[in-house]
């Protein structure tokens, strides 16, 4: 058994040398290949300074040099921090500056883009290495100034046998930033022992075989995509990328799916309803397509039970978890009665992972009645990067039995009560946070931005159920002495400080918010108007 993430792809390479790793438009690259370039890398990583713990970024979009470096990076003893292509600038220079990111690995115009913009994200950075260019070219070169740059060649011109290095199962593997409350992201610590409890649990449970060609998805920087990774690679399968452009198109996307063979597809719930409305699904062959999982977020009944009539042969995984545990819960999904509407439940606990229904004294309630969702056990994260105080809310000390003495327990914020069979039942969020297309949304960090507009005097972010996605956005504000603002205005300037998955769909403009007795904006109120 492997206790180290990127032993997976060695041994893979040891078993299948010429089978197909990864599979990204039409690029592809081998087992032996895979495991050379990523060793390459990780000597370079080194000759530049890299140890043990420390942070290197991934700055690219989805491509197979991605996978390389996700790799490369962990054989160096570091731990990967993807950062999403498509983010705010000013996001990515937050993170990277954050963890003091030791080295970057990007393109040489995503790399300029950034420096232009926010120089400052380079002070800690020893070396960015391109991925597109074999030496350093002219617009890359104004980072030179303040860090190495190096391009591609000198990574291919590297040892290729592995590094002979000390590490453990509790070593870092990667960081994981997602919505925080206070306005940042917070960075989600996960060792190689954690990742590996769901990737193992997920290998068995699902039956990954070396035959599976199995979907990508989800993006680097979403927990999703370690399934996609780390059980496809562990299994000696053949990793299926799926081009971020085809994410929003369903009729592009189907047949996709069927062209490429895909065995087993993972993915947020709002991608397969918008298959099943737009995708013309009967129009192509699924007959290899044997498994799909979803997480993220409430699948709509009445489209899963459209999907599995569409594909009936298929089975039905709902999986639950969030970053901070990876999936601690899952469920095999039955024929749907066609009179049912209420959600599915998202299972019992997966194997090495245990589940809890806790009071605020954190105390087991009775089954039926709603607690909060508590998890521990080795898939577990760390705590969040450089903030003490909310890893100490998060990550709880317990001695609830039959565990004996003093150990860690993960809260997750979310209501559930256990029904008689021993399942879950989902009930909601404790907090602010919502789903919206798979992805975690902290509303206050919304509501954070928006009351930096210097025209806005108050603001509330509001979700509102939709059967496609999740949770669409409104975002209520007041402006300062009544002026006059366009939505188009907020938008671009969300869009400047936010994901795109978190910049809201709809403003409505009030000359006041309702306020509690408390003197807090009430929300409930908003909620019901």
């Amino acid at each position: 058994m492997s206790y180290l993430l990127h032993k997976l792809l060695t041994n893979s390479a040891d078993r299948h040398p010429e089978k197909i790793a990864v599979t990204y438009r039409t690029e592809e690259i081998s087992y032996r290949q895979l495991e050379t370039i990523s060793n390459q890398l990780a000597h370079k990583l080194a000759a530049i300074g890299v140890e043990r713990g420390d942070r290197v970024g991934i700055y690219l979009e989805k491509s197979i040099a991605s996978v390389i470096a996700i790799f490369g990076i962990m054989k160096a003893g570091a731990a990967y921090v993807p950062l999403d292509a498509f983010a705010p600038k000013e996001r990515i220079a937050f993170i990277m500056s954050n963890c003091k990111m030791k080295a970057l690995i990007s393109t040489a115009s995503s790399a300029a883009a950034l420096n232009a913009d926010s120089a400052e994200a380079f002070s800690s950075v020893r070396c960015v290495i391109l991925v597109d260019h074999e030496t350093v070219p002219e617009e890359a070169k104004e980072l030179q100034a303040h860090t190495e740059v190096t391009g591609w060649s000198e990574v291919l011109q590297s040892p290729s046998h592995s590094l002979d290095l000390a590490l453990i199962e509790d070593d870092l593997a990667y960081i994981l930033y997602t919505s925080g409350s206070t306005g940042t992201p917070k960075g989600v610590m996960v060792s190689h022992r954690a990742s590996l409890t769901f990737v193992d649990w997920a290998c068995d449970i699902f039956q990954v075989q070396a035959t599976d060609r199995v979907s990508n998805h989800a993006p680097l920087h979403f927990d999703l995509s370690t399934f996609d990774v780390f059980a496809t690679i562990k299994a000696g399968g053949t990793i299926i990328m799926v081009p971020t452009a085809l994410s929003s198109f369903p009729l592009s996307l189907a047949p996709f799916i069927a062209k490429e063979e895909i065995t087993i597809w993972y993915s947020v719930p709002s991608m397969l309803t918008g298959l099943v409305l737009h995708g013309r699904l009967e129009k192509h062959d699924y007959s290899r397509l044997r498994t799909i999982l979803f997480a993220g977020e409430v699948f709509p009944i009445k489209y899963l039970r459209q999907l599995m009539e569409k594909i009936p042969h298929a089975e039905y995984y709902n999986l639950y978890g969030p970053t901070e545990t990876n999936v601690c819960t899952y469920y095999a999904v039955p024929p749907i009665d066609p009179e049912r509407i209420e959600p599915l439940s998202i299972g019992r606990a997966c194997a090495n992972s245990e589940v809890l229904v806790l009071d605020e004294h954190y105390k087991k309630v009775p089954v039926g009645e709603v607690g909060e969702l508590c998890v521990r056990g080795p898939g577990v994260m760390r705590g969040y990067w450089d903030m003490p105080e909310r890893t100490q809310k998060a990550l709880v000390p317990c001695d609830i039995p039959p565990v004996v003495g003093l150990h860690t327990l993960y809260r997750t914020g979310d209501l559930v009560k256990e029904t008689l069979d021993g399942n879950y039942t989902y009930l909601g969020r404790r907090d602010n946070m919502i789903k919206s297309r798979g992805y975690r949304i902290e509303l206050g960090e919304i509501e954070t931005v928006l009351y930096s507009h210097p025209d806005l005097e108050e603001v509330a972010a509001i979700p509102i159920p939709d059967d496609e996605i999740g949770n669409r956005i409104k975002a209520v504000v007041v402006t300062r002495d009544g002026k006059e603002l366009e939505s188009g205005v907020l938008e671009s300037f969300c869009a400047q400080h936010l994901p795109k998955y978190m910049v809201p769909h709809l403003f409505e403009f009030r000359p006041s918010l309702a306020k509690t007795s408390t003197g807090k904006v009430d929300k409930m109120q908003l909620h019901q108007e």
